[in-house]
């Protein structure tokens, strides 16, 4: 599932390709395109058509359009969701979810969903921090100016839990999903299970430092491509799974110790992490 620096990268591309246009038309295709936007296909149309597009925003995993009348389009890429910016003649594909044409006649945006767990939606309005209601459950990401480190670390210091279950709770902290939450555990050296309650809190800086740092690299590097369900919205793949240091690297040697590195089941899915640079707590809580 995309995380934030693929979320990232794909708002940069709306902002680039889409901000500063009118909508001229809206077509959706498939009811579980707009499965969170109950008035339907042709109400989601009707509000965009003639509203220019005034900024791209994100919070964590979520993306929304400002437009011009103070209301949004709201999307979430869920596990294959993907913005491309076409020309209106470009072949359409078999999992076309949405297209938006512009009254410049340029470049149209097309909505694609393989898995169909991603959609779109529309809100009447933001709130007064600029967020949509739908995504106000959702905690602000390390980028942003509404992040508070010191409210983070103490929310997670109060939780009893394992760290890495705790930055997969997009209620605590959002935008980071498994691959990154392993990368910035190693960077950090601290194993996944390590228990919340007994972090100190330069354990938490140490932490969040290699979370910024990891996610800022990968957005430099437009994200992480395993294979075609993620590219940026010109159509290009990421490559951060170039500098990946333990995601995936079951086997491999450690770059910084040489120890094979380990992969855990963990939430149905996987855990990577170097044995000797992250110790196992021993009793599960360490």
């Amino acid at each position: 599932m995309p995380e934030l620096p693929e979320v990232e990268t794909v708002r940069l591309g709306l902002e680039r390709w889409v901000v500063g246009r009118r909508i001229a038309g809206v077509e959706v295709f498939g009811a579980r395109t707009l499965r969170r936007y109950p008035p339907g296909a042709a109400q989601f149309a009707a509000r965009l058509v003639g509203r220019g597009v005034s900024a791209a925003r994100r919070r964590g995993k979520y993306l929304w359009l400002p437009l011009d009348d103070g209301a949004a389009m709201l999307a979430h890429l869920g596990m294959s969701g993907q913005f491309l910016a076409v020309a209106p003649s470009d072949p359409v594909g078999p999992h076309l979810r949405a297209r938006f044409r512009f009254d410049d006649d340029g470049l149209e945006l097309r909505f694609l969903d393989q898995r169909t767990f991603g959609g779109l939606a529309f809100a009447d309005g933001l709130g007064a921090d600029g967020v949509p209601a739908a995504f106000a459950h959702i905690a602000p990401d390390p980028f942003e100016a509404a992040f508070d480190p010191a409210v983070f670390s103490a929310a997670l210091r109060r939780r009893r839990t394992g760290v890495k279950r705790a930055l997969l709770d997009q209620t605590l902290i959002s935008g980071v999903g498994n691959i990154y939450a392993d990368e910035a555990l190693w960077r950090a050296r601290l194993h996944y299970a390590r228990a919340t309650d007994r972090l100190r809190r330069p354990d938490v800086d140490r932490l969040l430092v290699a979370v910024q740092h990891v996610m800022r690299a990968a957005i430099d590097a437009g994200g992480t491509s395993f294979d075609a369900l993620y590219v940026a919205v010109n159509g290009e793949s990421g490559w951060f799974d170039r500098s990946l240091e333990v995601y995936g690297r079951e086997g491999e040697p450690c770059s910084r110790c040489g120890t094979p590195i380990v992969r855990s089941q963990f939430m149905n899915r996987s855990s990577y992490f170097c044995p000797r640079c992250q110790r196992r707590p021993r009793d599960g809580r360490w």
